[in-house]
């Protein structure tokens, strides 16, 4: 039988500037060897001076590497830390009006620096993991996620190990970090003042002291690696401005076979195999689509000035190749 368990202390004063997290933490629950500490990300930004005065409108262009989505008054960004959050994270609540919490400049780093603090005061080798609550795409309602993390293996890789009835499995790979947010958070609650918890009984993924892991990091996919770089508006409007600065959400381009269907499919033309990639006849009135349809699927259109006879029309011999960064 497994058996996790989970606390969540109470008595933890209102967190200031300057405060030290491994001392409020250790003055609250005994840590042992193997528990996995959840601090929400609020109270880390608090000690470290991370409120501003103003409005989340106010503060959010200085947080915002890109748009990703914008819905009403909703603004979905992907911050300068990669990750993807309604106002890029910035929290209203739990402050003093007129004033706004930013997430953690780096929240590995504070995962890390919370670490070695109960390694010091309490002796014990502990995971780390600061949680911030975010939305998910298809579904309602928020959870919390891992967005730093130190000591803990924050990704199980099944890759390659088989099941009961021995099929291979090819790209299973639990968040775990983000798995123990969640829970953690059940605990805690929103309005409760418990801005830590303690995990107990996953001491397997807690990492040996002076090992910190990579961090939570390593559960942000890169810039095009993800299905849905942009929202489905977002995406029609930067293809339509074909901006290059724009390309890398989009991901890497697709293979010849695809981005050909794709035309046949839309314009209605043939695209033949060529040297460097693709070529096609264009008939007049269709550039405007097919560079579209290029930016949209990594590739690129470029006229070779040749005329071909198309019909009644006389139109132009088009080279199509995969874009380069």
């Amino acid at each position: 039988m497994n058996r996790v368990e989970l606390l969540s202390p109470d008595g933890v004063p209102e967190v200031r500037r300057g405060d030290d997290l491994a001392a409020l933490l250790s003055a609250v629950v005994d840590l042992h060897d193997g528990d996995v500490v959840l601090v929400t990300s609020k109270v880390v930004s608090k000690a470290e001076g991370r409120i501003r005065t103003g409005s989340r409108e106010d503060a959010l262009p200085g947080e915002t590497a890109r748009v990703v989505a914008r819905r009403g008054p909703t603004t979905i960004v992907r911050t300068h830390h990669g990750l993807t959050l309604a106002a890029a994270g910035i929290d209203a609540s739990n402050v003093a009006a007129g004033t706004v919490v930013l997430l953690p400049e780096d929240p590995d780093a504070s995962a890390r620096a919370l670490r070695a603090g109960v390694r010091d005061r309490a002796g014990a080798n502990v995971g780390v993991v600061v949680t911030d609550t975010a939305g998910r795409a298809w579904r309602e309602g928020q959870t919390d996620i891992a967005i730093g993390a130190a000591g803990l293996l924050v990704l199980e890789n099944y890759a390659g190990r088989t099941d009961d009835h021995g099929n291979e499995l090819a790209v299973t790979a639990p968040a775990v970090a983000d798995e123990i947010a969640g829970l953690a958070e059940l605990a805690q609650g929103k309005l409760g003042g418990r801005p830590f918890a303690v995990v107990r009984g996953r001491g397997d993924l807690v990492l040996p002291p002076g090992d910190d892991g990579p961090g939570a990091r390593a559960l942000i996919r890169p810039e095009g690696g993800d299905l849905f770089g942009y929202g489905a508006r977002e995406a029609v409007v930067r293809a339509l401005r074909g901006d290059p600065a724009d390309r890398a959400p989009f991901g890497v381009p697709v293979a010849a076979a695809e981005f050909a269907a794709t035309v046949r499919t839309v314009l209605g033309i043939e695209a033949a195999p060529a040297l460097e990639g693709l070529e096609l006849a264009l008939p007049p009135g269709r550039a405007s689509a097919l560079a579209v349809l290029a930016f949209a699927h990594g590739w690129e259109a470029h006229p070779a000035g040749d005329t071909v006879p198309e019909g009644t029309d006389r139109a132009v011999l088009v080279r199509l190749r995969p874009a380069t960064p």
